[in-house]
């Protein structure tokens, strides 16, 4: 018997050698028939992502420009599941994912996220994890995943390639207008890296300043501008993750 729902995971990657390989292996092994795929989108990474992605399982387009928005259609168009599960590199779902996104599909939910949790012991990180529980835009992002039905990925013509940055919330303010959006009450581990380079309170700044930039209009370069100038990024190549 097929399975009512097939979900195709997209992860974009730009040198993410330490956690691609153990992401891939984690969702093929908590797989079943109802995962479809697991494509990796790179952006001409410079050390092994490529390499370790497809030893772990995954199908890899590589060579894609450095644009997660391009990067994640690439990965839809060419995808064959009725779900798009969007995963960034250094995120890790719950195992139980397939099952938390099926039931959320079969309460009319068309795409979704879940909470995060950061993977570190500072106390003032667990004050950001606990607001990404409340359904407003300014506590969105890619890190907590996203899964989408195709058909609404498609209607809305997927990612808007004109963003370099703020690409998610660009999506899901167009989808808020006219498709059901839920958020799953588990949490993705997500990496604190950034936090490691930077200041709690750098980072949070520069995150007001970005999303206050999105809100105004600017432009995705000049957002993308100002958030790089603002912060040190743990990849020498420094796209935003």
């Amino acid at each position: 018997m097929q399975p009512k729902y097939s979900v195709s995971i997209i992860i974009p990657t730009l040198n993410e050698e330490e956690s691609i390989g153990k992401l891939v292996q984690f969702l093929l092994s908590n797989g079943d028939d109802r995962l479809r795929e697991v494509i990796v989108c790179d952006a001409e990474s410079t050390d092994n992502t490529v390499k370790l992605a497809r030893e772990a399982g995954a199908e890899v387009l590589d060579k894609l420009p450095r644009s997660r928005a391009i990067q994640m259609n690439a990965g839809w168009k060419a995808s064959s599941g009725s779900v798009l599960y969007f995963v960034h590199a250094d995120t890790l779902p719950p195992s139980s994912y397939l099952d938390d996104i099926e039931k959320e599909l079969e309460q009319g939910t068309d795409l979704g996220c879940y909470r995060f949790l950061f993977n570190s012991k500072r106390p003032v990180l667990r004050f950001n994890s606990f607001m990404t529980r409340f359904n407003a835009l300014s506590f969105r992002g890619g890190d907590q995943t996203l899964f989408v039905k195709r058909n609404v990925f498609e209607d809305l013509n997927g990612y808007d390639e004109s963003y370099e940055i703020m690409e998610e919330y660009d999506l899901l303010i167009r989808a808020n207008k006219r498709f059901k959006f839920s958020i799953i009450p588990k949490d993705v581990k997500v990496s604190a890296r950034k936090y490691e380079h930077n200041s709690y309170f750098r980072v949070n700044v520069a995150n007001v300043v970005a999303f206050t930039m999105f809100r105004l209009n600017c432009s995705a370069s000049a957002i993308k501008r100002v958030y790089f100038k603002m912060l040190r990024h743990p990849k020498d190549d420094r796209q935003v993750r």
